[in-house]
């Protein structure tokens, strides 16, 4: 897998080097000679031309790496955000089911008690009867 930055940069300071000769080695070919020196700017021109493309290129290049990061950071940070809420959801929603849960619990008791009661008072009216 290759990374973000590709090889393109790596590329670039050879490609710049190979220019630079290029240039150095036109311009010295045409020394000597009064024809060659049109040609020899001619194509020194373009070499420099070439050269500020290719930084150009570098840099708008650059500038896409440095938005994809950008861009990944924030999608990064809005699905750490998404999750979380969907973390507080969880929490809130099974609090409420926990203390709906003990409500249920308690109501259970407090009719279980009641129940209790009553059968007590019976009890208790029961044995009255007998009791002399």
């Amino acid at each position: 897998m290759k990374s973000l930055r590709g090889e393109r940069p790596r590329r670039l300071p050879a490609l710049l080097a190979v220019l630079a000769i290029g240039v150095a080695g036109v311009t010295w070919s045409g020394c000597g000679g009064s024809d060659g020196d049109e040609s020899t700017s001619e194509a020194q021109e373009q070499l420099e031309k070439g050269v500020e493309e290719a930084k150009q290129g570098l840099e708008k290049g650059s500038e896409e790496v440095q938005k994809g990061f950008k861009q990944a950071e924030e999608a990064t940070k809005k699905g750490l955000e998404e999750g979380k809420q969907q973390a507080q959801n969880g929490v809130q929603k099974g609090q409420k089911q926990a203390k709906e849960a003990v409500q249920q619990a308690e109501k259970q008791a407090q009719e279980g008690i009641e129940k209790g009661k009553e059968e007590a008072q019976r009890g208790i009216e029961e044995a009255e009867k007998y009791a002399p």
